[in-house]
């Protein structure tokens, strides 16, 4: 494989973009997920890693995501995130850092492998540059909060971050789901109207914020996800690293 190649998997293969037209690409795939008018783009897409994920036939890109990787906790002011939360009790975090933003799937594509994939290129990624801590933004389509009070619930219930990480308001426009929810989960609800990627985090251990910007710039509502990679279960990392390296071979 080349240097760019992070892994390669039946149909698909993950890569880092490594001139301006793969960039291009990347924004462009962006703007098609995210129904943008103008192109995706922003002060960050310089100083980010983008990872590229192929049709390895045909060579269409299925799938992109961008990586910004920091020191540690002290640097996390620096993350895209943390425009819209305060941050500040990450400061403390102890090891390297990589904030996973812009990822979207071709909106044509249904084929599950991509996010498989998509998971594998980020084990690879982490396990070469011995990341600690990996966060980002998770975003539910649209910025009505009725349609997702169940998923709200849920992550209420079960996935807020450990006192000692939990991201405190900062955005003028928010919903304080933990504060304000009563309810109990209806837990099939939740979990269809969970985003796929946020799914993924919560199966490997991780945990959001206590409350969802609303984000009308790119109508969505997220939450800020948190995933210590020290903390994931034993049988999820083996499956993870089954694709990363299985792949890479």
């Amino acid at each position: 494989m080349t240097q760019s190649c992070l892994l390669s998997r039946g149909r698909y293969r993950a890569r880092l973009a490594e001139t301006a037209a793969d960039l291009a690409a990347a924004r462009a795939l962006r703007s098609r997920a995210f129904r943008t008018s103008a192109p995706d783009a922003d002060a960050f897409d310089a100083v980010c890693d983008h990872v590229l994920v192929e049709d390895s036939a045909t060579g269409a890109l299925v799938a992109t995501f961008r990586l910004l990787t920091l020191a540690g906790g002290a640097d996390v002011g620096r993350s895209y995130s943390a425009q819209f939360y305060d941050l500040s009790a990450l400061e403390r975090f102890e090891g390297r850092m990589v904030e996973m933003g812009r990822f979207c799937i071709d909106p044509d594509r249904r084929d599950p492998d991509i996010l498989r994939v998509a998971w594998g290129a980020m084990t690879a990624f982490v396990d070469a540059r011995e990341v600690k801590m990996l966060f980002g933004c998770s975003s539910f389509a649209g910025t009505k909060t009725a349609a997702y009070l169940d998923a709200f619930a849920m992550l209420k219930a079960r996935h807020l971050a450990p006192r000692h990480w939990l991201p405190r308001v900062k955005a003028p426009d928010v919903f304080r789901f933990a504060a304000r929810l009563r309810r109990r989960p209806d837990m099939k609800a939740a979990m269809a109207r969970m985003p796929p990627l946020l799914r993924t985090y919560l199966l490997m251990g991780g945990w959001v914020s206590d409350h969802a910007v609303v984000d009308r710039q790119m109508n969505t509502l997220h939450v800020f996800t948190g995933l210590e990679i020290g903390a994931i279960p034993p049988a999820r990392q083996r499956l993870l690293r089954a694709v990363a390296e299985g792949a890479a071979g």
